[in-house]
């Protein structure tokens, strides 16, 4: 790990601490189960808005249109060109209060 110091005494490390978020992600082929990880004063939609084709995620798992499970993992690299809607679990309401 690096540390840098400023002229006020303020260090800095190579080291980005990020907090994970579990997300439910819909491709056209699979739903996805996992934790996307984001920086702590930011928001999901900050982290799908970086610079990059992939959002990384862990803790998968990978179910096809029958919600079958046909993969789990520690890490998947999601396309973001292929995400058609993600959804942080914390937003997500009962089935009953759609009803």
């Amino acid at each position: 790990m690096v540390t840098e110091f400023d002229s006020k005494g303020k260090f800095f490390t190579n080291i980005i601490s990020k907090r994970p978020e579990a997300v439910i992600i819909q491709t056209a082929t699979h739903r996805i189960y996992g934790a996307v990880h984001v920086r702590p004063d930011e928001r999901l939609l900050d982290e799908l808005n970086r610079e990059g084709l992939f959002l990384a995620m862990t803790a998968v798992q990978v179910l096809d249109l029958q919600g079958q499970l046909e993969y789990a993992s520690e890490f998947l690299a999601v396309n973001k060109q292929e995400i058609i809607w993600i959804l942080p679990e914390s937003d997500r309401l009962p089935k009953e209060s759609h009803e």
